[in-house]
């Protein structure tokens, strides 16, 4: 069994969308304020879309086909970086299912019980120790630091939609017809959605048969095309602020991004555009034999994880992709391939 450890360094997509796109006006006196550090080598933030359905009315969850149980587990992992000099962003996807090994014991926030460090998949480190426990387990399975924090849940993102004037595009080159989460696009359909349609198609991992992979590459689109719509959206500050509020939320919750924070973080890059952001999914080896008590897993190429991990922790742009596939899953769903901001862009 291989578990990923890498060394140590010495809530949903909508919210990665948001620390960049609300870089689409001036805030008028943010570069004023001192609260968001600017580490030498950039900053990075960890964005969670936690799977909890909490605010969610009944009428919602049936229309959304969002019915069913949370796990609140981490189901979009995304690291988002921010050079140092504010004109590129790296957005690297972890797999929800990505095997790691949790080394410390810790308290289960639901039941208090302790647990002993063991095996288990990146997503259960919420579940299990809450945002703080889920940082940690990021900064020691990357070697790369968080810096901040920002978690969404299905409520916010919805809300957080829904404030995007005349809805986020959607398209696809291929039918995507899911029926457990409702979603269905024809091919070559272009489509501006609202909040509930937005989380029907960022949840979808059944409609390409990519499964996880698939949902991936549909969240790091729906991040670039909100990206383009926001920018020409929203050019008053009140309106950013608005934006900001409801995807932060109101939970006190260690290194999460403040409302002031991301104003801040909008002013700072308030001049970027789509073929300055890059997106890509950390490199899989291959699927994982079944684990107790962990279920199926994936394991994280982790030679070739390590150069994209260390790009980020340099401030250097992404890697490009090798010439030669090193994952052993087929239809090279788990390569590394790395995307500009503007290839991911709607017609």
């Amino acid at each position: 069994m291989t578990v990923r450890k890498f060394r140590r360094p010495g809530r949903l997509v909508f919210a990665s969308a948001a620390l960049v796109t609300l870089a689409s006006g001036a805030v008028a006196g943010a570069a004023a304020l001192p609260t968001l550090p600017a580490p030498r080598h950039g900053l990075t933030v960890l964005v969670a879309g936690v799977d909890s359905r909490e605010g969610l009315t009944a009428a919602e969850l049936k229309r959304y086909h969002a019915g069913g149980k949370g796990c609140d587990c981490t189901d979009v992992m995304m690291l988002v970086h921010i050079s140092a000099a504010n004109d590129r962003v790296s957005v690297v996807s972890l797999p929800r299912d990505s095997l790691t090994e949790f080394d410390r014991e810790h308290v289960d926030q639901r039941t208090g019980k302790t647990h002993k460090p063991h095996p288990a998949k990146i997503n259960a480190a919420h579940t299990e120790g809450g945002p703080a426990f889920t940082v940690e387990a990021v900064e020691r399975m990357t070697g790369t630091p968080v810096h901040r924090y920002l978690e969404i849940d299905f409520r916010r993102f919805v809300d957080g939609v829904n404030r995007v004037e005349g809805g986020v595009p959607i398209c696809t080159d291929t039918p995507l017809e899911d029926h457990v989460t409702g979603l269905d696009l024809a091919a070559g359909t272009t489509r501006h959605v609202g909040g509930g349609e937005a989380l029907q198609y960022v949840r979808s991992r059944r409609a390409d048969g990519k499964m996880d992979f698939g949902r991936i590459q549909k969240q790091q689109r729906f991040v670039a095309n909100t990206l383009k719509t926001i920018r020409a959206d929203l050019a008053a500050p009140t309106r950013l602020r608005q934006l900001a509020a409801t995807l932060r939320g109101t939970a006190p919750v260690e290194r999460s991004l403040t409302v002031t924070e991301m104003l801040v973080l909008g002013s700072r890059l308030r001049n970027l555009t789509p073929d300055r952001m890059e997106f890509a999914m950390v490199p899989i080896r291959r699927f994982n034999p079944l684990i107790v008590g962990v279920g199926s897993s994936v394991a994280v190429d982790e030679e070739h994880a390590e150069e994209v991990f260390e790009a980020l922790r340099s401030d250097r742009p992404l890697p490009k992709a090798r010439p030669d596939s090193t994952s052993e899953i087929p239809r090279g769903l788990g390569d590394y391939r790395p995307a500009g901001g503007a290839s991911l862009l709607c017609p």
